[in-house]
């Protein structure tokens, strides 16, 4: 436990491999008929929920100062409320592959947003590494079908703002960051909070979330809980250690880790520039971890 604590590589496959299953559980949950904003409750919801015991036992928990506040409260709409929001909502019109290409957007944007604000800038070879990957993951969803249904150009044009808005929360939780703040805290203050926005937001249109929908798909919502609260569980600390361009890679091995889970799991079959993308974010990703240990 206490390698992989240290381990940003290590961290960045766990924290891609949680955020990978939470794709094609998300298509499933909108192939049931759930709402969009109810399974981006259920998300940060479920992770605050599970991480919450954790930290109590630890002797983490303490009262939120001001700062802690207005970290919770903007970390939760800008990284969690509104992509989540979004992602399950384009989803269902335009497809997981166009989904999917949003994502590997987000490390390029951060990349960019890093560089201008001087805000701990990777070398030749990291950006080298961030240019490989989003070449291999642009090639995987491209070739998983992209676009694959005719959609509006409203929600075309709504899922280039996921992006958007992971980038501007990678590089504010790191200017932000709490003085002592722990990760785990940070994960569940954050997640808490956005559970609460989520709600509130809910309330004009529904008069709030139809949690009873829940417990007519119940392994898929402990399935998503899982997720989740795997992912928040090292994913403060994949920030911590790795900085904001780095834990943007998430999205990359999300990618990748489709494709094996499609294979093993559902039998799916893929083409050879497919797995050349693979393979590319493989690359990217072993040259930015090397960039990382110099």
């Amino acid at each position: 436990m206490k390698r992989l604590w240290a381990s940003p590589v290590l961290l960045l496959l766990l924290t891609g491999v949680m955020l990978g299953l939470s794709l094609p559980l998300g298509k499933l949950a909108s192939a049931a008929g759930l709402p969009p904003i109810l399974w981006a409750f259920v998300v940060s919801c479920g992770a605050a929920a599970v991480l919450f015991p954790a930290l109590a036992l630890t002797g983490g928990v303490r009262r939120p100062d001001w700062h802690r506040l207005r970290y919770f409260a903007i970390t939760a709409v800008v990284s969690y409320a509104l992509p989540n929001l979004l992602l399950f909502s384009v989803i269902p019109k335009v497809g997981a592959g166009y989904a999917g290409i949003m994502f590997t957007l987000s490390p390029v944007i951060t990349l960019l947003l890093s560089l201008t604000l001087g805000i701990r800038r990777p070398n030749w070879l990291g950006m080298a590494g961030i240019a490989t990957g989003f070449v291999g993951a642009l090639m995987v969803a491209l070739s998983r079908g992209g676009l694959e249904q005719p959609a509006a150009a409203v929600w075309v044009f709504a899922a280039l703002f996921i992006p958007v808005s992971l980038a501007a929360g990678n590089i504010y939780r790191t200017v932000d960051w709490p003085k002592g703040a722990g990760p785990i805290e940070l994960a569940v203050g954050s997640n808490g909070a956005a559970a609460v926005v989520l709600f509130a937001a809910s309330l004009p249109f529904t008069g709030g979330l139809p949690v009873a929908a829940l417990l007519s798909v119940p392994l898929l919502t402990l399935a998503q809980v899982a997720a989740a609260a795997g992912m928040f569980a090292v994913y403060f600390r994949l920030q911590e250690v790795g900085g904001p361009v780095y834990l943007s890679q998430i999205g990359y091995v999300a990618a990748a880790v489709g494709l094996l889970f499609g294979t093993l799991l559902f039998g799916e079959h893929y083409s050879l520039v497919t797995w050349a993308g693979a393979a590319l974010i493989v690359l990217g990703v072993t040259l930015t971890t090397l960039a990382q240990r110099r």
